[in-house]
């Protein structure tokens, strides 16, 4: 079921477009400034995920850091013949380990999403709409100014 907010909307697009079609200066600006929104909004996600990034490899280094630690006791306890703690701090390194892969394979997805990002970024900035030679976009700027005359003149405002 359709509520008056959709109903509204629809007609606020199809008004829109029709605005954009009948103003093809307008239609490119409005083009070129969604692009520019899109490569801002791409670029903030960029650096959002090289922070990210960047945590999850402090993390993993710490991580790194435990699990040397951890076979180093590992490795003692053994040849102390201490097999009941030998034991317990296998089981605790096998979940540092098991939570260094986890993290690993985070790392991993963060890197896709960035190259992802990139890729994104790089379309954005080949698809760049080819603005119209100076002559074209100061004669169809022209043309939008007499016709806003043209209007203000039939209304009486000016």
């Amino acid at each position: 079921m359709s509520t008056w907010l959709d109903q509204l909307e629809r007609e606020l697009d199809q008004r829109l477009s029709a605005f954009l079609r009948s103003n093809p200066l307008q239609d490119q600006l409005f083009r070129e400034q969604h692009q520019q929104d899109r490569a801002i909004a791409l670029q903030r996600q960029r650096q959002q995920l090289q922070q990210e990034a960047e945590q999850q490899r402090r993390r993993l280094i710490d991580v790194a850091a435990e699990i040397r630690s951890w076979t180093d006791r590992t490795t003692r306890a053994k040849q102390a013949g201490a097999d009941d703690l030998a034991h317990r701090a296998q089981d605790h390194l096998e979940g540092l380990m098991a939570q260094g892969r986890d993290q690993w394979n985070d790392l991993d997805k963060l890197g896709r999403r960035f190259a992802e990002v990139e890729a994104q970024l790089k379309d954005l900035a080949e698809q760049t709409p080819v603005s119209q030679t100076g002559l074209e976009q100061d004669w169809a700027l022209f043309e939008a100014q007499q016709e806003l005359e043209r209007l203000r003149r039939d209304k009486g405002l000016s």
